[in-house]
């Protein structure tokens, strides 16, 4: 894997403080949203705004949408398609939220996937099941059926159904993160998804965007955080249903990093500038260049866990993101285009990112 050093200079851009328009319910006092964590690094990051929600006259929001159900529980999304379709098929992403597998919100989302319809993607945020309601694999369980629907439904919003990419946020453990990247690398191992029937319609990724997640969960790094034993619970003990030494076998069975193969998808890990987030990505991206897969690393320094969900770090996300998706769903240009670099150069930055790029 070679190392490219790239100048992307990010906009400090004047967003609009709020999320606004959700027909979601409202969270739980303690749930992990823009508003609260925003209230927690505002002293630091002086700087940042909460990313706008607000959807723009280009894009059409459909909020509210089932898309499976557990007993008499509605798991919904919402998605955001650009207006301008032109009889076009879109390529289609899955945004999955974090908070430590035991909270958070899909509107947590709804600013970068307001973006990405308006780059031409059809862009879906999705609520799954958190660790209080049901532990280990459950999340994964709903994530895939929420890929499931997105191409069982792409005749009926224009989506093209050979082209769907899963993409996980990580906000307050490494949860969505790490979701999103075990969906994808699992593609096609019954156990993971026990929904599919004979002959169901596959809930398979063909690219994984994951933001500051975890991609292994067993390593002494990893479990300083994770499996801190003044947490009792830590999130992850939560979700997995007890601590490393009781349930060594979940823990492994959920890092990403055991499932890499010559069939996984093409990876963009986007990363903070907090390392013990990310733990066991280089050793997974080294196993991934062994098999032939591609990938590509964009490390945004001095940067806290939740970046994303603030300006001015959710432009050189998205546009990471869109680049990463155009070249490996639209068969664009592996060449990071220079006049958007020279866009982002010409507004000015408190951050410097850095470009890894795999073999391929």
């Amino acid at each position: 894997m070679t190392s490219l050093p790239l100048k992307l200079v990010v906009a400090a851009l004047g967003a609009v403080f709020c999320v606004a328009g959700s027909a979601q319910a409202a969270p739980a006092p303690e749930s992990y949203t823009a508003e609260t964590t925003y209230a927690k690094l505002a002293p630091k990051y002086p700087f940042i705004k909460v990313a706008s929600s607000e959807v723009p006259a280009s894009v059409e929001a459909l909020r509210g949408i089932t898309y499976v159900r557990h007993g008499g529980r509605d798991l919904q999304l919402d998605l955001y398609l650009p207006k301008a379709r032109a009889g076009k098929a879109l390529p289609g992403v899955v945004f999955v939220h974090g908070g430590g597998w035991r909270t958070g919100v899909r509107a947590n989302f709804a600013p970068m996937a307001i973006r990405m319809a308006e780059r031409g993607y059809a862009a879906a945020t999705v609520s799954y099941r958190l660790s209080p309601e049901a532990q280990y694999p459950a999340a994964i369980h709903d994530v895939k059926a929420a890929l499931r629907w997105m191409r069982a439904h792409a005749g009926e919003y224009g989506i093209d159904p050979a082209r769907l990419a899963v993409a996980g946020g990580s906000a307050g453990g490494s949860a969505g993160g790490q979701i999103a990247s075990l969906v994808g690398v699992t593609n096609g191992v019954g156990r993971f998804d026990p929904d599919a029937e004979p002959g169901a319609v596959s809930s398979a990724a063909q690219a994984i965007v994951n933001i500051d997640g975890l991609s292994d969960f067993t390593s002494e790094a990893a479990r300083k955080y994770e499996d801190d034993p003044a947490r009792q619970p830590s999130s992850a003990g939560a979700w997995f249903g007890g601590r490393y030494a009781e349930k060594e076998a979940l823990w492994r069975d959920a890092s990403p990093t055991f499932y890499v193969n010559a069939k996984t998808p093409p990876i963009l890990f986007i990363g903070s500038g907090q390392a013990r987030f990310s733990v066991g990505r280089e050793e997974m991206i080294a196993k991934m260049d062994a098999a032939g897969v591609a990938s590509r690393v964009l490390v945004l320094p001095e940067t806290p866990h939740s970046f994303w969900l603030f300006d001015p770090w959710l432009e050189p996300t998205v546009e990471a993101t869109v680049r990463f998706l155009d070249q490996h769903m639209r068969g664009g240009s592996a060449q990071i285009r220079v006049s958007a670099i020279r866009a982002m150069n010409r507004v000015g930055s408190r951050a410097h990112p850095t470009l890894h790029s795999g073999q391929r």
